[in-house]
């Protein structure tokens, strides 16, 4: 530089300094800018690369990286919900017994190549021993049953305090399902590390750890989590993801569909999940990635085959017997009690969550978790359907009977001739034996227990899912009321009910069609899904032809919950933990104006603005360091207050500290100006700070006339941070999303400050 020549204006727009642009954590993102932002990047690569080859192939990768970056999400949590699958089988078979060739195979394994298994105890070899076989000799008597007993408590209480001491030591965010901060996070805020890698790690450790231990939950919801968290990782290896918040979203939306496909194998299912459930926008484009990356997803998780039975399905149905239009009735029925359990365990689980916040329960969250495993293993083991998992329970509820089954709940009479069998495979309906009987008691005890159990198991500090656990609420309560018909069947086939499409002999009624139809209705009463339920029903247990059973429960259960509380246990989650997010399915009713929710307020000092020229970078970093607005608007002049843009905080910092540090004879007194040409200043003046770049030009303004239910629409549909408002051309005043569900909270009678974050 010569020694007299005028000193480089530094302009941040041709020099992009590292940081512009971000956010802070715990703030919202602007849609609007990173849309635009990424418009321009596009631009600019089609412009380059008509020019030369090597442009053209940066512009074809990328336009192939959301692909492949696609690809990769999907094999990265297909491989990891396979390992969660096979570790989680082996811990849970670990409190049974152990294998004496080889402790790290799991039951069913250990008695996979033994030749001295029976048809009748087909899981009993001598190569697996119970603990109190192993250490008392024998299987039989008292001895063995409590130190099998003793055994699987101390196994269960192990697992939850690994779980629990993992989550709290590295990773505070790897607690709970998830699915709740993953909505907030798509509809655009920021909560850094909750997808990060320490919670990723942890949570798949503690996921297993929480399944094995026989608490009340599912590995559902935390698979959701899981994806999000690989999806998050790996966008880092691109810059198109890695610079765009907006883009990320994207990628995340595709995630969470991933982690239902590989959580249920249920890919189609999952897309529609995050349609339906999680995603706050969700373009053409993402729903086509979705579905490749849930295909990728299933195909990773069917070539690990955890399951053991080269199907995808966790679920597998074989149901013999078409449904009756008869039966649409008891359907109906488990819809009404899915919708009544729905609405009563999110106001009870709320109501604990709550307490646990407020009091000094939440002080102590190592001694909840293992009070609450000590509990559900001692009340779990005496009953052979709580002692089992979730899935397995689920599975033994949708099984049909066949004439080979061992199960209990085939404790049917077998009839006298066996010509009585009815057609093919399907037997006949038959009277209830002792040993059904003895089932149903005990699958009764079982629903109690479940019930009460998952209310102050999902929301404790160890990865928790609530799908299976409310699957198994319903599927109970549907084989109850499956076993109620068929026998009302079996002893009134004469009735008008019942004459001419169930003959006596005939298999007419399927308990296991009714476990399905229940566990459906119970999803849906707490989780308020519904067409991506029924996908993910049918593609659970592959049974087509019982779409319309499925469609009437989850309906039914959908109204009759949303008659106690229009919002899910997901959205209760959401306003519990105070994260701001819009609610699209909430309507605004109130008829305010824009200038009732402004701020500032009558009684509040006046609104903090930049002008365009004639603030020192001095009196800029007092204004900046006195308030803790995340963005100022720019006006002309303080007279005149008409608009001119608006500035984030964070870009205005970097700016003034670069500017410092990279441009010569910027001092306090030095000029910050906004306008495009710098203003005639005095020969001795220190150079001007030109910071026009990282001025919004286009800020979205509202008059202060504008209906509040449009503004919410607004803010909801564009995903904007903040508005301005104005009358004729001059600034009035600034709403934000926070003022908004401020003002929301404040309609519906609740807590305007339990909207934590700014």
């Amino acid at each position: 530089m010569n020694g007299n020549g005028p000193s480089k204006l530094v302009d941040p727009l041709e020099d992009p300094l590292p940081g512009l642009g971000t956010y802070e954590d715990f703030n919202t993102i602007d849609w609007v800018r990173e849309k635009s932002k990424d418009r321009d990047r596009h631009r600019e690569i089609t412009k380059k690369s008509r020019q030369s080859t090597v442009a053209l192939l940066h512009s074809v990768s990328d336009a192939f990286s959301g692909w492949l970056l696609m690809l990769l999400v999907g094999l990265m949590s297909g491989a990891l919900a396979g390992g969660i699958d096979i570790a989680a089988h082996w811990l849970t078979d670990m409190k049974d017994g152990v294998c004496l060739i080889g402790f790290w195979f799991n039951h069913e394994h250990c008695c996979w190549t033994s030749k001295e298994t029976t048809f009748q105890e087909r899981d009993r070899c001598p190569q697996w021993q119970s603990w109190g076989e192993l250490i008392t000799g024998t299987s039989e008597g008292a001895f063995a049953y409590i130190v099998n007993y003793l055994m699987y408590i101390f196994w269960a209480l192990l697992f939850s305090f690994l779980a629990v001491m993992l989550v709290r030591a590295f990773a505070p965010y790897a607690c709970g399902s998830g699915i709740p901060e993953i909505k907030t996070i798509l509809s655009g805020f920021i909560i850094r590390g909750y997808l990060g890698k320490w919670t990723l790690i942890i949570k798949t450790i503690t996921l297993v750890l929480a399944v094995s231990s026989g608490l009340s939950l599912g590995k559902e919801g935390p698979l959701v989590h899981v994806a999000c968290c690989c999806a998050n990782i790996l966008c880092h290896l691109f810059t198109k993801y890695r610079k765009n918040e907006a883009k990320r979203r994207e990628v995340l939306s595709a995630a969470a569909a991933v982690g239902v496909s590989v959580a249920f194998g249920a890919p189609i299912g999952g897309v529609l999940f995050s349609l339906e459930e999680v995603s706050y926008y969700f373009p053409l484009k993402t729903l086509w990635r979705s579905f490749f990356a849930a295909l990728v997803a299933a195909f990773t998780l069917r070539s690990i085959n955890p399951f053991g039975n080269s199907r995808l399905v966790l679920f597998y149905v074989e149901f013999h017997a078409p449904w009756h239009l008869v039966e649409l009735a008891p359907f109906i029925l488990l819809g009404i009690f899915g919708g009544l359990w729905g609405a009563l365990f999110i106001k009870a689980n709320i109501a604990w969550c709550r307490r646990r916040k407020s009091t000094r329960l939440g002080h102590y969250p190592v001694i909840e978790v293992l009070v609450v495993a000590a509990l559900t293993a001692l009340i779990a083991y005496p009953n052979s359907y709580t002692r089992m998992s979730g899935a397995e329970l689920i599975s033994e509820l949708f099984n049909d009977c066949s004439l080979l089954d061992s199960s209990q709940l085939c404790g049917y009479k077998q009839p006298a001739n066996t010509s009585e069998t009815g057609v093919g495979n399907s037997l006949a309906d038959r009277p209830a034996g002792p040993g059904l009987y003895t089932a149903l008691w005990q699958l009764a005890l079982a629903l109690i227990f479940k019930m009460l159990i998952t209310v102050i198991t999902f929301g404790m500090k160890v990865p928790s899912g609530l799908f299976i656990p409310s699957m198994a609420v319903g599927a109970i309560a549907g084989r109850l009321l499956g076993v109620g018909m068929e026998q009302l069947a079996y002893y009134n086939h004469d009735s008008f009910i019942f004459k001419g499409w169930c003959s006596p002999g005939a298999d007419c009624i399927t308990p296991g069609l009714y476990a399905m139809v229940g566990a459906a209705a119970c999803l849906g009463g707490v989780t308020r899904m519904t067409v991506s339920l029924v996908v993910i029903m049918f593609e659970l247990t592959g049974g087509l032809e019982y779409i319309v059973p499925l469609m009437a429960a989850t309906m039914t259960s959908k109204w009759v919950a949303d008659a106690f509380g229009r919002e899910g246990i997901y959205e209760a989650h959401i306003r519990l933990n105070g994260y701001p997010f819009l609610e699209p399915k909430e309507e605004f009713e109130h008829s305010s104006l824009a200038v009732d929710v402004m701020r500032p307020r009558r009684s509040d000092p006046a609104l903090a603005v930049l002008t365009q020229e004639g603030m020192t970078v001095g009196e800029v970093e007092a204004l900046v360091e006195s308030t803790h607005y995340s963005g100022f608007p720019v006006v002309v002049s303080p007279e005149s207050q008409r608009l001119v843009g608006f500035v984030l905080r964070r870009d205005l910092l970097i700016s003034i500290d670069n500017a410092r540090k990279r441009q010569e004879g910027v001092v306090s007194a030095s000029q910050v100006v906004f306008t495009e040409h710098a203003p005639a200043q005095a020969p001795d003046a220190p150079p001007p700070l030109r910071l026009r770049g990282i001025m919004d030009l286009s800020p979205f303004t509202v008059t202060d006339h504008t209906p509040m239910d449009i503004t919410v629409d607004i803010f909801r549909k564009l995903g904007l941070r903040q508005c301005l408002v104005t009358h004729n051309g001059r600034l009035l005043g600034i709403i934000t999303k926070k003022d908004i569900l401020k003002h929301m909270a404040q309609i519906a009678n609740r807590d305007p400050d339990s909207i934590l974050f700014n």
